[in-house]
This record gives C-alpha cells, structure tokens and sequence, in this order.
C-alpha cells in the first residue's frame, strides 16, 4: 500500500494538482524573511530543511495563506457591516496540520508560524499540538489502551473541541494542556495560555478525524473549526524509515536522560534499536496510518507530497 490516493489524483478531483516547479514560481517576487539559522533552530529532529527547500515551497505557501487570511477578513468586516455590528470579536483564523508520526508535521507547522508572525498584520501567531490533549497514561492504563496511544481514542475530544471552540470565539485568554515527550505524558500542572493570537496552528495526527457518529456523540469534527488545512504526506516505506531515523537519533539524546520514560532504550546496540523502532512502528503507528490517518488526508484544503529526501515534490489544492 502506497499513500496515493487514485481517487485525489484522477482527472476528476476536487483538488488541483501542481508540480513543484510551477508552485516555486508563483511568488518569485515576494521576499522571504527568513534566515538559514531560523530555519536550523526549528527543523524537527530527523526532518532535514534547508533555505532552498523553504524558498520553494514555504514562501509560496505563506503568500497563498495571507490571500485566504484577508479573505476571512474582509468577509468579517462584511458580515459587522450587515448585522449593523459596532464592535464585532475579532476571531483568529485557524490552520489544521494532519499526517502521520515522522512525516514532518511539527516542521511544517514551525516554520508556518515563523513565516505568518513576520506579516506585517499578524504579528500573533500561536502554535498547539494536540499531543497535550491525550489522556494521561494512568487514564489510559485504567481504559486499557496504552497500547492504542495516539490512536483517536486515546485523546480527550470533548476536551480539545472545548478549547477550540473557545478560541474561535474570540475569548481573550484560552489554556491547553501540556505534553512532553521525554516522560511520554501530559505534565501535571502545566498550561499553555493562549491568548486571542491571529492566527493559530493545531498540529497532530488525527485533527482531520470526522465527527463521531455514533448515538450521543457529538457531531462536530476539530476541523470544523479549520480555516485551511494541510496533510503531510509520503509513502509509507519512506516513513518508517524517517522514524527509524528519529528512534535511532533520540537513543543518543532525548532517551538518555534520567527523566525519559524511554531510557532503558539508550542502552541498545543499533541492531537492538533498529529491530525495536520497525516493531513499534508495524503494531502502532503503521495501523494508526492506514486506519485512521491516511483515510483524513481528502478532508484537507491543501496535500503535501514529499518524496524520500523530505523534499515536498507535488501539492494538492481543493479548488474550492
């Protein structure tokens, strides 16, 4: 199984597909206010960027998003004027980042935020992942699905809808929970404030997860609060070996801490290592990809493809 989808790229699609080098030459004119040592400091581990890689896509990108941003606005601004509105809330536009574990998601959004805060009209410009709205592991533990972490039901929805629907309505101040990788849980006591930002990126795995159908849920999706949203997307043997990649590398660092749930992983050889990272990616997070994940990726406003070397070679762009 490949992460194409013949339906996204058939003659008759909803998207709009461009290749790489007619999307790099859309904004040849606009300046990029980006450093080589900003772009260094926020690159996900494992997820190799360079000015190149940034000019091509990112600022392409960042122009087409500030076409959309000052859509909403000026909609807003006319939906005041016909409701006789003196003071309407100023709401922020809300950018949805979806794919699989080690695909890059956290780069994209990174470098997202960095690019938007440099607007001249958005100099707020927050970033939430969704990994602190999982349930903590003795929840998850007490549920019996440890093992299903980062799985749909190992999130707090209700939570997460909670707080989206608070910032979308404009309300000044806004806490989220906080997630760390290295004791692998959400931290007791910790908060993000998030505070009427311009505009705000919601990163994770399943924010393009439609609404839960069942009798009683809640019919409403984390994405209905979307202004735009992108799926990082790959081929799934190219994924598994960005997150061997990110095993091996974080055996030398983030694992080899006294506080890092995953130290006893420091220790391996690197045939130990190996074999465990391709284990835990065959009987988690591939089944997450396929389940859960890659069946979001149409739900998107815009697709990245990258090709093995991380480098984004085609986009899709819904034509509405």
């Amino acid at each position: 199984m490949t992460s194409h989808n013949a339906h996204a790229y058939s003659a008759i699609s909803p998207f709009t597909r461009i290749e790489r080098a007619d999307w790099d030459r859309l904004v040849d004119h606009t300046p990029l206010p980006l450093t080589q040592e900003d772009i260094t400091r926020i690159a996900s581990l494992g997820d190799p960027i360079d000015m190149s890689e940034v000019d091509a896509i990112y600022r392409p990108l960042s122009a087409l998003l500030q076409l959309y941003v000052d859509g909403r606005r000026r909609t807003a601004r006319e939906r005041a004027t016909f409701l006789g509105e003196q003071t309407p809330t100023p709401t922020p536009f809300v950018i949805g980042i979806a794919g699989s574990v080690a695909v890059g998601k956290s780069t994209v959004a990174r470098l997202l935020q960095l690019l938007l805060q440099r607007w001249e009209h958005t100099p707020r410009v927050d970033l939430v992942t969704t990994d602190g709205f999982l349930y903590p592991n003795a929840v998850l533990e007490e549920k019996g699905i440890m093992a299903r972490k980062g799985f749909p039901e190992s999130y707090d929805r209700q939570a997460l809808l909670n707080f989206l629907a608070a910032v979308k309505s404009g309300a000044g101040d806004v806490t989220a929970p906080v997630y760390s990788h290295v004791i692998y849980d959400v931290v007791p006591g910790k908060i993000l404030h998030i505070e009427a930002p311009d505009i705000l990126i919601v990163e994770g795995v399943n924010v393009l997860q439609p609404p839960r159908l069942h009798p009683g849920a809640l019919g409403v999706s984390v994405s209905d609060y979307f202004d735009f949203s992108i799926y990082v997307d790959a081929e799934e043997s190219d994924i598994e070996q960005w997150y061997v990649d990110r095993f091996l590398t974080l055996r030398q660092t983030a694992f080899s801490r006294e506080d890092s749930f995953f130290r006893t992983y420091a220790s391996l050889t690197d045939t130990e290592a190996e074999a465990t990272a391709r284990m835990v990616w065959s009987a988690i997070n591939l089944p997450n990809l396929r389940e859960n994940i890659a069946p979001t990726r149409e739900r998107a406003t815009m697709i990245f493809h990258k090709d093995q070397d991380h480098r984004v070679d085609s986009l899709l762009l819904r034509k509405d």
